[in-house]
């Protein structure tokens, strides 16, 4: 189960698993965008369903853990990735933009784990849950979002003393500046000048997504800088694929060198 499944990091982890013979349910909110994945997921002899939904209902996130249930009869493994950043400051920041950040970030993420736990002690089977914060949660001056992935950090730790009698295991991992569509909110300034790199023509709106292969293009030209979400997918492999006895708590995956937007 993969949440934030419609583009970057939660579509390269989606893509990933499903390549490695996983079940993948794609959780997301663009539909097309996913059937996209899924046909990938096939054609590289994975299994895969998608369900639109938003993460800040919590009802929507027990659905998506009963279709996962339902199509193998047990959750292995949930991927807590959805999530919105604004980074404007904090006295030119309004409330809508924290309440997003804090119901989609924070709270959908907690009642993902909580109904993820709920489900793998049904079946008693080994179960991971891998919780995507950011590099920023390290940084004690990243603002409101970086708060809201500090608080990540926090639940996961939590989670993770808290389950220390069960076979689930929790992972968080804590990406720098990756080429997706998460900072679509930064200065649409920062926006044109990844288009500019990228070296082709696309319309910047604030807010809004840019294309793929602009992402794709600007992040070769800037990759001392910016990582790809397949790096980010590499991680959370990395965690996934150790033997019961190791249990990796935490990872940081970073560009060589930081950015500040």
């Amino acid at each position: 189960m993969v949440t934030g499944a419609s583009s970057g990091i939660g579509r390269a982890i989606a893509e990933r698993l499903g390549a490695e013979g996983a079940y993948v349910v794609l959780s997301g909110r663009e539909q097309s965008a996913m059937e996209e994945s899924a046909a990938r997921i096939v054609a590289s002899g994975g299994k895969a369903e998608i369900v639109v939904a938003d993460v800040r209902d919590a009802n929507a996130i027990q659905g998506l853990v009963n279709a996962a249930v339902g199509a193998v009869g047990q959750l292995d493994v949930f991927v807590n990735n959805a999530g919105v950043s604004f980074l404007s400051p904090i006295l030119a920041s309004d409330v809508e933009s924290w309440r997003l950040m804090l119901e989609t970030n924070v709270l959908a993420l907690l009642v993902g784990c909580q109904t993820a736990v709920r489900a793998m002690r049904v079946t008693g089977n080994r179960g991971h849950i891998v919780n995507i914060s950011s590099a920023a949660a390290r940084d004690p001056n990243s603002g409101v979002y970086g708060a809201t992935k500090h608080a990540v950090n926090v639940i996961s730790n939590s989670l993770r003393l808290e389950l220390l009698e069960d076979p689930i295991q929790v992972t968080t991992i804590m990406p720098g500046l990756v080429a997706t569509n998460i900072g679509r909110n930064v200065d649409v300034a920062v926006l044109e000048g990844l288009v500019l790199m990228s070296g082709l023509e696309a319309e910047v709106r604030a807010g809004e997504r840019l294309p793929d292969e602009v992402l794709e293009r600007a992040q070769a030209a800037l990759h001392d800088i910016m990582i790809k979400a397949d790096d980010v997918a590499d991680a959370v492999m990395y965690a996934l694929s150790r033997p019961p006895s190791v249990h990796v708590a935490e990872i940081v995956v970073r560009p060589n060198k930081d950015f500040a937007l």
